[in-house]
């Protein structure tokens, strides 16, 4: 039934997009973290990619998780040399978690989310409609 392809692929995308919720949300609780002895690294950002992929059972493509990862590149530093973290020269490294840019990821992750919960209800009503219809 087509109705029901609609759920599920809506509830895939929900899925993926809650995935991306919980990272953003693990990078903006981690953007103080610094490493814990004196020259260490701190937390390095994460990362959420997204490819489709074919679901048998519905004979469509549904979007996923394709993997978690982290973002490279240099971390930035700060001058305080009473920090337990920092190194000979009195540098703390960082992590690379800029609060705007998982704000804005927030968003877009919120967004879409909210735009499969239409779908989802808005089939759900569907559904209800065409089974009272056959009462």
């Amino acid at each position: 039934m087509d109705l029901d392809r609609a759920l599920r692929i809506s509830a895939a995308g929900m899925a993926a997009q809650s995935t991306r919720l919980r990272v953003v949300a693990e990078n903006l609780a981690n953007r103080d973290s610094t490493g814990e002895s004196a020259g260490a690294d701190p937390y390095r950002r994460r990362t959420v990619s997204f490819a489709n992929r074919l679901d048998r059972s519905l004979g469509a493509e549904v979007v996923g998780v394709s993997r978690i990862g982290t973002e490279p590149g240099d971390f930035p530093t700060r001058f305080d040399p009473a920090h337990p973290a920092a190194d000979a020269r009195g540098y703390v490294k960082l992590p690379n978690v800029n609060s705007v840019v998982e704000v804005m990821d927030m968003r877009e992750a919120q967004r879409s989310y909210s735009a499969n919960l239409s779908v989802l209800e808005t089939t759900r009503g569907m559904l209800t409609r065409a089974i009272e219809a056959l009462r």
